[in-house]
């Protein structure tokens, strides 16, 4: 009878053991992210190094995956297209379009770059970047760093032909048939955005950026957000002024349609700031421009009342945009107020301080067709799309995340 040694046992336990140890730290729902890497490197490394870290991982593969799988209950449909899950991840992550293998490995939904302009630049002098612990949030000024929409467009293109071209290879279909049919995130169920901006020498009144930006990127981007908002950049006259933004998202749907074969949806992102007067305008912009979608919001150069008495006060003293919980109030008030004006008409998209599943349904309530994460990551790690999607699961109780859009507005 064949017997195997003391060595052999010894060897086999170590490799199902190393196995098993494979199989959990490459989950993105293992608590060693949440409650280890994620604190370690915000112990270890400045806002921005950790963040360049994150990206190097999640370019290079050396990253966790979600291995859940998305419930019935959160598919959406969103511009025709059929969508797994409504988390997504809002630009400013992944600036130079990576990751997002990467990205959509964690589970996200719909995974947003940039955002991109069209010409490279360098952002903001360090350091830019400031963490608000003890109020979840982060204060950045980056001023949009990026390569450019050459470059970025070029990485994007590449992306999707190559994973067209593995399709058509395991489907026995044409490359032509594969692409006609594929999203341009490359991913069933999965949307590619990205998000476009003007650069630091354009004219405040002019929305040519925005124009180069969508030529540029567009025929790889399921939708493209015209990003009028940023508080980091002060030549966005399209961001106050409402006569300015109207010509603005009337150019830039007007080269989207002019596009010829694919034509991504035109998505308007929007400010957390601005009184209802203003957002009436903003709403009959989006109305009469028939633009697709619309996220709020922005980040915030606004800060909370207890930012002079606690911990965060040096970081919230820095200028630059606010996210995180802090933001999430005004976030929510203005995606429930843009869905009232545009009588829901427009697809949201709610962005602002979500961490939790309970965050995403008052979005969802409120009117937001889907919604983004971005700074929850910072401290809570990759895990956070598969931590969210579960516990909405969960609270829908059988009812659909689509079944729940806007039933704020039903209850009046």
């Amino acid at each position: 009878m064949f017997r195997i040694g003391r060595a052999g046992v010894g060897a086999a336990a170590a490799a199902v053991g190393g196995g098993v140890a494979y199989l959990y730290v490459t989950d993105s729902r293992a608590g060693v992210h949440k409650y280890i890497t994620a604190p370690l490197m915000r112990q270890v490394l400045d806002a921005e190094q950790a963040h360049g870290a994150a990206i190097f991982a999640l370019k290079h593969g050396v990253c966790p995956v979600d291995r859940g799988t998305d419930s019935s209950v959160l598919e959406i449909e969103l511009w025709g297209k059929r969508v797994s899950n409504p988390i997504g991840l809002a630009a400013g992550f992944d600036k130079n379009a990576e990751a997002v293998d990467g990205l959509f490995g964690l589970g996200f939904g719909l995974v947003e770059v940039g955002s991109i302009t069209p010409l490279a630049q360098e952002g903001n002098a360090r350091p830019r970047v400031f963490r608000a612990a003890e109020h979840e949030a982060v204060v950045n000024r980056m001023g949009l760093p990026n390569c450019g929409a050459e470059e970025s467009g070029a990485r994007l293109r590449s992306r999707f032909w190559r994973l067209v071209a593995a399709q058509s290879k395991r489907q026995g279909a044409t490359v032509a048939e594969v692409a006609g049919a594929s999203n341009r995130s490359g991913v069933e169920g999965r949307l590619l955005g990205v998000n476009v901006s003007k650069g630091k020498g354009a004219d405040s009144a002019s929305f040519d950026d925005y124009v180069r930006g969508l030529q540029s990127v567009g025929r790889y981007a399921d939708y493209v957000v015209i990003n009028v908002s940023c508080p980091n950049v002060r030549n966005m006259g399209a961001g106050t002024d409402a006569a300015v933004l109207g010509r603005t998202v009337a150019a830039v749907v007007a080269a989207r349609n002019a596009m010829a074969g694919f034509r991504p949806a035109v998505v308007l992102k929007i400010g957390p700031d601005s009184d209802v007067q203003q957002l009436r305008a903003v709403a009959q912009v989006a109305l009469d421009s028939r633009v697709d979608g619309i996220i709020a919001t922005n980040t915030t150069r606004q800060r909370p009342a207890s930012a002079g008495s606690e911990g965060d006060a040096a970081a919230f003293a820095e200028e630059g945009g606010l996210s995180g919980a802090p933001l999430r109030d005004a976030a929510l008030a203005t995606t429930r107020e843009m869905y009232r004006l545009t009588q829901g008409r427009i697809p949201i998209i709610g962005c602002g301080g979500i961490r939790t599943a309970s965050d995403a349904l008052a979005f969802a309530r409120a009117g937001a067709s889907c919604v983004q994460v971005y700074t929850g990551m910072v401290y809570d790690g990759p895990g956070l799309a598969r931590e969210i999607k579960d516990g909405v699961a969960q609270q829908l109780k059988g009812r659909r995340w689509a079944d729940v859009v806007g039933s704020d507005h039903r209850c009046d």
